[in-house]
C-alpha cells in the first residue's frame, strides 16, 4: 500500500488503522532546535478527538499521545519524531455483518476491489480515523510556522443549507474577500475565540446555534449532513511554491482532498470565479507599508502556483457523513445479489466540526514543506 506519505522536505508519514493497535505519524525533516513538547500535539489532538459534544460519535477515546523519538530536552533533535496514540475504545463486532456487504459512500468497495484483502472494521485504514496522523503533523508544522508569526485557522462556514454571515474577512460570506493586510487584521483572535467556543467551530455564533439545531434534528432521524470549512493563513511570505508540478495551491488542494469526505477544494474566489469578468477578478496591486500587497484577494493568497503575500483561503466541500441507521440497499459480495443493510456503530452526524483541525494541520504541513524547501526556515538547525 502506498500513499501514506506527504511533502519533500518536512515529511510526514501516518500509519494505523481505526480497530488496529494504535495510529500516528513519523514527521521527518523538521530541524533541529524547534521548542516543541508532548502538550503541543496533544492540544491539537484534543480538538479532533471523539467523544467532546452531542455532535459527535460517542466513541470513548482520549487520544493520549506518546511521543516516542525526536524530542530532547524539550526540543526537536533532527531525528524523525514519531507519535503513537493508542486505539482504545474499539467494537468490532458492529462490523462483522458488514465485511461482505459495502456500506454505500464508503470505500468498503472500492478497497476490496484494489486489494482484495483488507482490514474492514470502521473502515480500517480508510476511517476518518486515520486523520490523527495528519493532526501529529500538523501539530509540528504549526510550532515551525509560529517561528515566523504565521497564523492558521479554520472553521465552519456553511452545515446544510445554513451560512454563516460573519467569517475571518467579512460580515457577509463572500469568497476571496479579504483584508489588505493578513498582519493587521485584529479580529483574528476575536473570531478564534468564537469558533473554539462552540461545537461546530463556527466563527458566527448565532448560525452556529442554528448549524447545531440541524445536525440533531438529523441525527434524530437517524440521517448526517455535510458542509464547508473554510481555512486561512495570515503572515505566509511571498515566494513560496514553484511553477508548474510544485504549485503552492496544487499541493495544498492535493492534501485537503487526501481528506476523507471531500469532494471539493476552492481556492480564493474558487467556483465564483466562473461568473467573474477579468476586472472582477483580478486584484490590483498597490503599497501598505512598504510592501506590495493587493485590494482584493480573489486569487486566495497565491498567483501562478507561488505564494504573494496575502492571507492564503481555501474552502473544502465536506459530504455528509456516509454512516447512517437507515435503511440501505447494497450488494452481498459474497452471494453476488441485491441485499439491505442497517449500519450499527457510532458515527458523528456531521463530521465538519472534527475536519477543522485536521484541514488546519494539512495547510500547515505544506506550507511549513515550502517554507523550508524555498529557502525561509533552515532545513538543519533553527536559531536557538
Amino acid at each position: 500500500m502506498s500513499g501514506n506519505t506527504t511533502g519533500k522536505m518536512f515529511k510526514v508519514t501516518t500509519f494505523g488503522s481505526s480497530h488496529g493497535t494504535a495510529l500516528g505519524a513519523i514527521v521527518d525533516g523538521c530541524p533541529a532546535g524547534l521548542k516543541l513538547s508532548r502538550q503541543d500535539i496533544q492540544e491539537e489532538l484534543d480538538r479532533r478527538r471523539p467523544g467532546t459534544s452531542k455532535i459527535t460519535t460517542p466513541r470513548s477515546e482520549t487520544d493520549q499521545v506518546e511521543i516516542l523519538s525526536g524530542i530532547f530536552q524539550g526540543r526537536t533533535d533532527g531525528a524523525p519524531i514519531t507519535a503513537v496514540v493508542r486505539n482504545r475504545d474499539m467494537k468490532s463486532s458492529a462490523y462483522e455483518s458488514l465485511k461482505n456487504t459495502p456500506r454505500p459512500g464508503h470505500g468498503d468497495y472500492t478497497w476490496k476491489a484494489r486489494y482484495g484483502h483488507y482490514d474492514y472494521r470502521g473502515g480500517g485504514r480508510g476511517s476518518g480515523r486515520v486523520t490523527i496522523g495528519h493532526v501529529v503533523g500538523g501539530a509540528v508544522a504549526k510550532k515551525l510556522l509560529k517561528t515566523l508569526n504565521i497564523k492558521v485557522l479554520a472553521y465552519v462556514t456553511q452545515v446544510g443549507n445554513i451560512k454563516a454571515k460573519k467569517t475571518v474577512f467579512s460580515e457577509e460570506t463572500v469568497p476571496g474577500k479579504s483584508c489588505v493586510s493578513g498582519e493587521e487584521f485584529n479580529e483574528f483572535e476575536s473570531i478564534k475565540k468564537n469558533v473554539d467556543q462552540n461545537p461546530v467551530r463556527c466563527p458566527d455564533l448565532k448560525a452556529a446555534a442554528e448549524m447545531e439545531d440541524l445536525i440533531l434534528r438529523l441525527k434524530e432521524k437517524g440521517d448526517s449532513v455535510g458542509g464547508i470549512v473554510e481555512t486561512i493563513v495570515l503572515n505566509a511570505p511571498a515566494g513560496l511554491g514553484a511553477p508548474v508540478f510544485d504549485k503552492l495551491d496544487a499541493d495544498i488542494a492535493k492534501i485537503l482532498m487526501g481528506i476523507g469526505s471531500v469532494k471539493g477544494v476552492e481556492i480564493g474566489a474558487g467556483f465564483q470565479s466562473a461568473e467573474l469578468s477579468g476586472s472582477m477578478m483580478n486584484d490590483e496591486f498597490l503599497m501598505a507599508r512598504d510592501k506590495v500587497k493587493t485590494k482584493t484577494n480573489h486569487a486566495g493568497g497565491m498567483l501562478g502556483g507561488i505564494s504573494n503575500g496575502m492571507p492564503i483561503v481555501t474552502r473544502i466541500a465536506v459530504k455528509p457523513t456516509p454512516s447512517i441507521s437507515k435503511t440501505q440497499k447494497t450488494v452481498d459480495l459474497e452471494k453476488m445479489q441485491d441485499t439491505e443493510i442497517e449500519i450499527r456503530g457510532r458515527h458523528d452526524p456531521c463530521i465538519c466540526p472534527r475536519v477543522t483541525a485536521v484541514a488546519e494541520s494539512a495547510v500547515a504541513i505544506v506550507v511549513a514543506d515550502h517554507l523550508i524547501r524555498g529557502g525561509f526556515i533552515n532545513p538543519c538547525q533553527l536559531s536557538i
